[in-house]
């Protein structure tokens, strides 16, 4: 058995404390590792299943091969390994605005390794993803494939700065990055919201919001989050 509570890492950002941490649950008898920014819990490793279907859902929904992708969110990083694991994505780019966090994939001390940062196939890119689309794209930024997992909910956000791209000119600005078959997917941790999938139907093709339960072994029960999946 180890302590109750190990904290890996911990650096101050402008959002708060970031944390990385290993904890000791007695009712499952393991360790589950978290990520906590100020009071915000962000992300366990015992809840993965919807990282990993926001990968899934929005590939599927992407044609051809050598496909470009790029991830908003680092975190632990499921959903960039389950791109990776669709053998037509050619580059899995992932963006994080908090560079500790691409420092712990570097190292090797998030559950999954060093495998992202020691992939080829992928880029660890310290930069804001909300950021990313103020200028237009040159002639081979165009993608594929973008994966949003940084807000909670596009109403419930880590930043109130990042309302602007929850908008319809926010995500026409995103949408001029992508292929004219291009595929956007966003993991929202609330029910599906009828607003907001009125919004994407202004700008995207055919939105849906899949509602993709998962076990919860803390209550016996399971519990639920929503992708949303929106084409060119």
């Amino acid at each position: 058995m180890s302590r109750l509570i190990e904290e890996l890492d911990y650096r101050p950002t402008p959002m708060g404390p970031i944390i990385l941490r290993r904890r000791w649950v007695s009712a499952l008898d393991r360790d589950v590792v978290e990520v906590i920014l100020g009071d915000e819990h962000l992300m366990s490793s015992l809840f993965t299943v919807g990282e990993t279907e926001l990968a899934t859902l929005g590939l599927a929904r992407a044609s051809g091969a050598d496909l470009k992708v790029l991830v908003g969110g680092l975190g632990l990083g499921y959903t960039a390994q389950a791109a990776l694991a669709d053998p037509r994505v050619a580059s899995v780019e992932v963006a994080d605005a908090i560079e500790a966090v691409i420092d712990w994939h570097r190292a090797g001390i998030v559950p999954i390794g060093e495998s992202l940062g020691a992939n080829p196939r992928c880029i660890l890119t310290h930069a804001d993803f909300f950021g990313l689309f103020d200028a237009g794209p040159g002639q081979d930024d165009r993608l594929d494939v973008i994966l949003l997992d940084i807000d909670h909910s596009p109403y419930r956000l880590l930043n109130p700065a990042h309302a602007r791209f929850y908008t319809a000119e926010g995500l026409t600005r995103m949408k001029t990055w992508l292929t004219p078959s291009g595929v956007f997917a966003l993991w929202s941790d609330d029910a599906p919201d009828a607003d907001f999938l009125a919004l994407l139907g202004t700008v995207f093709t055919n939105p849906t919001a899949q509602v993709v339960p998962f076990a919860n072994p803390l209550t016996g029960d399971s519990s639920t989050c929503t992708i949303y999946v929106a084409g060119c």
